[in-house]
């Protein structure tokens, strides 16, 4: 019997998805099992009064061989082993546990890969986590990237309205780094842009850069999105960004990632 185009299709996009084994790959997941992947947090801060207003959580495994691991690499090497889904509930269930015992002034931000959008359950297993933890739904922010979406974005933006149903916001991440499909801005439930890094190192000194970042705050104002600026380095890159409308702002300037337990020390500073 022939099998449907669509059916093909649907095979090949899968194959493009499997990838050789990883060199360390079972090494990750020795990792998961001993727990030594460890989450670190990258503090934000609100605009006009730099209050610390919560963090973004961030995966770090420290490999002998290969030192420190993290993002992209990370993410690389769980995929390669087919372990990206444990990876992912790993760092979420991780932070969240944690974040329960924040103040309730503070906000929790995880990232949201492609593989997690695939993955028809995600949005249970996170509501799921959510409940064991304690931690607030309304006080979660979920970062996805444009790399997450172009796979399938309508029913991305379907799963993402059932969790903003929830009060968990979104935010699209690396804003301005890719080719942005506008469309996202009109399908996406949309809470925040975080602005990718590149769009703010030249801000404080570069009059197109400063009419570029002019530009995304007056389109996100217009629809009612908040802009958060991530990579802020300087003090002259942080009085743009809060002068220009940047609700919130997010950098080495405010602290690298860190612990938790250092990252509490913020709290009244």
């Amino acid at each position: 019997m022939a099998i449907p185009a669509q059916i093909h299709e649907r095979r090949r996009r899968i194959d493009r998805r499997r990838s050789e084994p990883h060199p360390i790959s079972e090494d990750l997941v020795e990792a998961l099992n001993d727990d030594a992947v460890r989450i670190v947090f990258q503090p934000q801060f609100a605009s006009p009064d730099d209050v610390f207003t919560g963090a973004e959580a961030l995966a770090r495994w420290d490999h002998p061989e290969h030192g420190s691991l993290a993002g992209d690499s990370l993410v690389a090497i769980a995929q390669a082993g087919g372990i990206t889904r444990r990876l992912a509930r790993h760092i979420a269930r991780a932070a969240l546990e944690i974040a329960a015992r924040w103040p309730d002034t503070l906000r929790l931000s995880l990232n949201v890969t492609a593989m997690d959008l695939f993955d028809r359950t995600f949005g249970e297993d996170l509501l799921a986590m959510l409940a064991e933890s304690g931690f607030p739904p309304d006080r979660l922010t979920l970062e996805i990237t444009e790399q997450a979406l172009v796979a399938d974005l309508d029913r991305s933006a379907e799963r993402l309205r059932v969790l903003a149903g929830h009060g968990i916001q979104i935010a699209l991440d690396d804003f301005g780094a890719g080719f942005c499909n506008f469309r996202y801005l009109k399908v996406l439930p949309l809470d925040a842009l975080k602005l990718d890094r590149s769009m703010i190192e030249g801000v404080a000194g570069d009059a197109r850069d400063l009419a570029v970042l002019r530009g995304i705050v007056a389109m996100a104002k217009a629809l009612d999105i908040a802009v958060i600026a991530e990579g802020v380095e300087t003090v002259q890159q942080r009085d743009v960004v809060k002068a220009e409308g940047c609700a919130v702002w997010q950098g080495y300037l405010g602290g690298k990632p860190m612990s938790a337990s250092r990252l509490l020390t913020l709290v009244g500073s």
